[in-house]
């Protein structure tokens, strides 16, 4: 468990932001009640100086901007929940893709995870390595690749975007979503003999 002093800010990018949302907001909370203070979808550049300031949804569409689409979240309880947050994104979409996410395609739509201090983004890391560990180890195949590509970055400026984008499938849920649980359940590494 993370400590009392960690950030309740993060931002999750694993393509179209409208299938991380619902993931995050509706299928996170079904597992872990309450967790979520906040959340906006948006956009976060991991650029130090990004191309343009405050884009518009049609900037970051063209993969010009240098923004990744996010899910900008707060936790309540980010000591508890960081951690498994972390670990749930990596069952909804596929991070072996680079610059991808089914059919949409480009550097908006990539894998992210804007953490917001030194604790988070250790965290992070950890969770990313176990999932590389457990690839190379064959015990998930449930990727396309071999290779994680989720990268990590600090939480730099939050765009958030237009009214209409925020809870997009809450309120089309026929709407556009290529996020799928591709994990059940996180497994438990091989121990070493």
């Amino acid at each position: 468990e993370a400590s009392d002093s960690i950030s309740n800010r993060l931002a999750l990018g694993a393509g179209c932001y409208w299938g991380t949302e619902k993931y995050v907001v509706k299928d996170f909370q079904k597992q872990f009640p309450g967790a979520i203070k906040k959340a906006l979808v948006g956009f976060v550049s991991p650029l130090a100086s990004p191309r343009i300031k405050n884009p518009t949804y049609k900037q970051v569409c063209t993969g010009e901007s240098g923004h990744v689409e996010v899910l900008y979240v707060e936790l309540n309880n980010p000591s508890k929940h960081f951690e498994e947050l972390c670990r749930f994104f990596f069952t909804f979409h596929d991070p072996t893709l680079k610059n991808r996410q089914g059919n949409d395609v480009g550097f908006q739509y990539s894998s992210w995870i804007f953490c917001d201090d030194k604790e988070q983004f250790q965290i992070a890391q950890k969770v990313r390595n176990e999932l590389q560990v457990a690839m190379d180890q064959k015990v998930v195949t449930a990727f396309s690749n071999r290779q994680v590509e989720t990268q990590l970055a600090d939480l730099s400026e939050f765009t958030q975007a237009h009214t209409e984008h925020q809870e997009y499938l809450f309120k089309n849920p026929n709407g556009y979503c290529n996020h799928r649980i591709r994990l059940k359940q996180w497994y438990e590494l091989k121990k070493k003999k």
